[in-house]
This record gives structure tokens, sequence and C-alpha cells, in this order.
């Protein structure tokens, strides 16, 4: 019994360490890429700001190079921009540029000094508020200050920076909850197969204990960053093999959920630098010319409010994601008409897409499940083929009952799908080629999305498609037991 008792701790112990250690190596390598990419986003807007500094100090410095103006000429000049220009009066402290990088900014402040100064004030907002950028030239004899500020790049980059990390706490919340809950489902079998390693050792045979102990130290020096480390099942003695193997099965699931979220993370952080890129690119075509031009600013505006609004979109489908993967996200169980649904979303799709006919084939079928969520995916399969059938093309909508499933199909007369992309399409963040990339909206969410509503009701959901011809999608959801009145 004693024996018994000692076996088990170790084991015990292992399990705990394993656990622990998954948990903080998931956790932290998820921190570590988020500050990668917010690292990354940082250097990317200060060598925009450093190059945008350098070219408005180059024009200036050529136009006080063509003349010289007065101070009252300056004083003017710098109330109408983001630069100031000033007599230099008492010696100046900066930096010269390295030789090699000399190249890359304008002639005529090729040979200037250069300095970066914070703005006054106790908080690191303020402070960056008052960014200025000074680069001191000698032209025509007299020597100049020229002042780039950037204070107003600095308060826009700072609002998209918070925005991302609001996101990226989010994610890190969502996803060390559910790594937790999943590391601990994952580990119970080795409770089970701890205790039957326990009952062998009570039978007349007894286990070798070096072998045990081999075991052991192998499953002590698995961490996150070996997860592709495997018992070899031939070294352990015959009643060790089947433990060996469940270990190794479980090693493998928890390798490929490990190696999905990082993809995840990965492809997540890629498409939200996209919209964060295009409005820090319309703001500074804003700052530099959108002041005066209302052409422009137009432009920038309704660029920038596109491109918060796709972001919106998909920080609302990464999120729906991460609660399905946690299992938050509980269904509203209701017994209702199929065949109404797809009706109803047909005309909603007729008022706000007439430039597509829509064709609708209702037959009245009751199914029991979260109606809010089929609709849901419903719109995703039509919104689909909306985007990749031309104006004046029909999609076909039917509702109809086939095989014991509530079976909803959407069907267009769109560019269809190769046979190459047709087992991808439902992988998160997947686009097919160049035609189905961002300029027809969409981060390649949806489908990912509808395969998981679909899943979590236990149906199924299925693509037919041939290029040039077309598109059908078909989301099948088990039959409803209670018949509706109207399903006849």
């Amino acid at each position: 019994m004693n024996e018994t008792k000692k076996a088990s701790e170790p084991a015990a112990r292992v399990g705990t360490s394993i656990a622990k250690k998954l948990r903080a190596r998931l956790f932290w390598r998820l921190v570590g890429i988020f500050l990668a990419v917010d690292l990354f986003i940082c250097l990317i807007a200060a060598a925009s700001l450093i190059v945008y500094s350098e070219e408005r100090a180059g024009e200036s410095a050529v136009l006080l190079s063509a003349s010289t103006p007065s101070e009252a000429e300056l004083a003017a000049l710098s109330r109408l921009s983001d630069i100031t220009i000033a007599p230099v009066t008492q010696q100046v402290q900066g930096f010269f540029l390295p030789k090699p990088l000399k190249h890359f900014v304008p002639a005529a402040t090729q040979e200037g000094k250069r300095r970066v100064e914070l703005g006054s004030g106790d908080s690191l907002t303020d402070r960056l508020s008052g960014l200025r950028y000074t680069i001191y030239v000698n032209t025509g004899g007299t020597p100049y200050q020229i002042t780039v500020m950037l204070g107003s790049f600095c308060r826009l980059f700072e609002l998209a920076l918070v925005a991302l990390g609001v996101f990226q706490l989010l994610s890190l919340l969502t996803r060390t909850a559910g790594d937790r809950r999943f590391i601990r489902r994952t580990l119970e079998p080795i409770t089970a197969l701890t205790r039957a390693a326990q009952d062998l050792n009570a039978v007349t045979r007894k286990l070798d204990p070096e072998k045990m102990a081999a075991l052991a130290g192998k499953l002590e020096g698995i961490n996150a960053a070996r997860l592709d480390t495997r018992i070899q099942v031939d070294e352990t003695q015959e009643e060790l093999k089947s433990l060996a193997r469940a270990i190794n099965s479980m090693l493998d699931r928890i390798n490929e959920a490990y190696s999905a979220q990082v993809r995840f993370v990965s492809d997540a952080s890629h498409e939200l630098r996209t919209p964060i890129s295009v409005i820090q690119g319309y703001a500074n075509l804003l700052d530099r010319w959108g002041k005066n031009d209302e052409k422009t600013l137009q432009e920038s505006i309704s660029a920038i409010k596109e491109e918060a609004a796709n972001m919106k979109d998909l920080v609302e489908q990464l999120l729906f994601l991460a609660r399905g993967d946690n299992n938050t996200i509980l269904l509203q169980m209701e017994t209702f008409d199929l065949g109404a649904l797809v009706e109803e979303v047909s005309g909603e799709m007729r008022m706000i897409d007439p430039s597509h006919t829509y064709e609708v084939r209702p037959t009245h079928t009751a199914v029991s499940a979260d109606r809010a969520l089929v609709k849901q995916a419903l719109r995703i399969l039509v919104d689909n083929a909306v985007k990749y059938t031309d104006a004046g093309g029909k999609i076909t909508l039917s509702a109809a009952q086939d095989a014991g499933f509530a079976v909803m199909t959407v069907s267009d007369e769109g560019i269809g799908i190769s046979a190459d992309n047709i087992p991808h399409i439902f992988d998160r963040f997947y686009r097919a080629d160049a035609s189905r990339a961002r300029a027809t909206g969409g981060a390649g969410l949806g489908l990912a999305i509808a395969k998981w509503i679909a899943a979590r009701h236990d149906g199924h959901l299925t693509v037919l498609s041939r290029e040039g011809i077309g598109t059908r999608m078909t989301l099948a959801l088990p039959l409803s037991a209670v018949a509706l009145p109207q399903c006849v």
C-alpha cells in the first residue's frame, strides 16, 4: 500500500508540472507575439515620421536657398503649416547622419545637424503631443533651423495603439481562460492512466522501477517549446506501452491546438495591421494636402470611415470565434420555420442589393435551433454569393427536407471556386486567389463562422462549385421533432 502511494506521488507531480508549464508557456508566447506586433508597428510609424520630416525639411531648405525671407515672412509661413523656420542665433547641438544614410535624404539637408525633442508636460501624452524634428541648414550663408511638428501624428497613432491594445487584451483574456480549460481536459486521461499503472504494481510481476523513472523523466522534459517530443514506445516495458501511446496521442492534440493558435494570432495581427496602415496613410494625406483641398479631405474621411468599419467587423468576428472556441456561446434554442427564415433573408437582400436577382424556393420545414445564429450563417452564405456574382446575376435561396435534415441552399452564377481551393475555404483567414482578396471585403472568417454554427447544431456545411459556372452552398440541420402548424 505504501509503495503504491509513493509511486502515485511522482506521477501526480509530473501531471501538475506539465499543466503549469504549458499554461505559462502558452500565455507568454501569446504575450510575446502581441509585443512583437506592437514593436513592429511602432518602428514602421517612427520610420514614416522620419521620412516625412526629412521630405518637408528638404522642401523648405530648397525654398530658402532660392530666396532669403524676412522674419515676418517666416512667422507667417509657420502659422500656415506644421513647419517652423527661424534663423539660428547661437551654437546648436544635435547629431549628423552617418554617411551611408545621407543618400536617402534630400540633398539640401544632407550636411545639417538634426535633433529630436519631446514636448513639455508630466504625462507621456503631453510630451508626445509636442514632439518635433529639427534640422539645421546653411543656405546662402545664413543658418536656419527647420522644425517639423509631429504632435498630430502622435495623437492619431496613440488612438490606434489604444484600440489595438484593447483587442489584444481581450484576446489574451479569452485565450488564457480557454487554454486553462483545454489543458485541464486534455490531461484528465493521465489521472486514469496513473491509477492503472498503480494497479499494475500490485500484481506479482512488478514494473521495472528504472523504466518507470525514465518515463517520468521524459515527461518532465516536455514543455510548450518541445511539444514535438514523443516517448519511444518500444523502449518501455510491456505494461507501460499503453500509457506511453496515450501520452503521445495527447501531445499530438496539444501540439496541433497550439500550432493553430499561433497561426490564428499571426493572421489576426496581419489583418489588423492593414487597416491601421491605411488609416495612417490617409491621415498623412490629410495633414499634407487635405486641409485646403475639399476633394482630398472627403476622400480621406471616406477611406478612414470604411477602414474603421472593416476593423470593427474583423474584431467582432474574431471575438465570436474566440468565444466559440472557448464554448462560451450559449444557444437560444427554439422551434421555427426554416422556409420562413429563407424568405425573410431574401426579402432583406432585395432591399439592400437591387443589382442581383433573387429567386426563393421555400419549403415549410421545422427545426429546433438558435434562430439568430442560423440567420447569421445564412446571411454569410448569401453575402459570399453576392460578392462573387456579377451584377444582374441570379442568386437562388431554397429550404427543403432531405434524409432527416432541414436543408438550406444558396446557389449563385458567380466565378466559382477551383477544385484545389475548395478543401481550404472553411479555414480561418483563407482567401482563394486575387479575386477573393481584400477588394471584395471581409477577412476570410465568414465561412469559418458558418461552419462553426452548423457544427454547434450537429449539422454540416457542404459546397459544390465549378469555375465559371457558379457555387452552391448547403447548410443542413437536424429536423425538429415538433412540427409547426404550417409545416404540413
